[in-house]
């Protein structure tokens, strides 16, 4: 079994307003075997078709910039990419993320390209099981849950792989833990 522990960053806006759809703009996972050993790691920009320029809260909220997204490639290209790199074709694998938002944007992309979206069915919500694990009431966003867990927080937050990277200390250090 592999487990793909995945973050996605998407297009946004300060108060988000509600005629504009988000989309997928970058998509980091790291690919974990049944072990809890790090087999590769996936970082790609996506170019968004309905919102193609970002705006300056989104810039500021993740430093990605307008000229990234502008050279990358669109969505069924990228995802594409992501599949074959995680073998999702042709081994068993679970997708991880914190929350259930990056399932919901996956879907949504999905079906915005007219992609099959089956793939994504085999899913839990880290965010979700560790809030049970450890009895809390209230979730914490994830720099606050992995320094609880005493890890240090590496990289820029809301950024998909470095947000992926340091979930990923949190779900080895419950591997077993999990409920798939």
């Amino acid at each position: 079994m592999n487990f793909i522990i995945f973050d996605l960053e998407a297009t946004c806006w300060e108060g988000r307003p509600p005629s504009k759809v988000q989309e997928v703009i970058e998509i980091g996972a790291v690919l974990m075997n049944g072990y809890g050993e790090v087999e590769a790691e996936f970082s790609r920009m996506v170019r968004p078709i309905l919102n193609p320029r970002l705006s300056a809260y989104c810039q500021e909220l993740t430093n990605i910039k307008q000229t990234e997204v502008d050279r990358a490639s669109i969505f069924p290209v990228v995802v594409e990419s992501f599949q074959d790199w995680g073998l999702m074709l042709d081994e068993d694998y679970i997708l991880c993320s914190w929350g259930g938002m990056d399932k919901k944007l996956l879907l949504q992309d999905c079906q915005l390209h007219d992609i099959e979206d089956e793939w994504v069915d085999a899913h839990i919500n880290i965010k979700h099981q560790y809030m049970e694990l450890k009895r809390m009431r209230r979730p914490k966003g994830l720099r606050a849950s992995v320094e609880a867990e005493g890890f240090d927080f590496t990289g820029p937050q809301h950024r998909a792989l470095a947000d992926a990277q340091n979930l990923a200390k949190i779900f080895l250090k419950y591997l077993d833990m999990w409920q798939f």
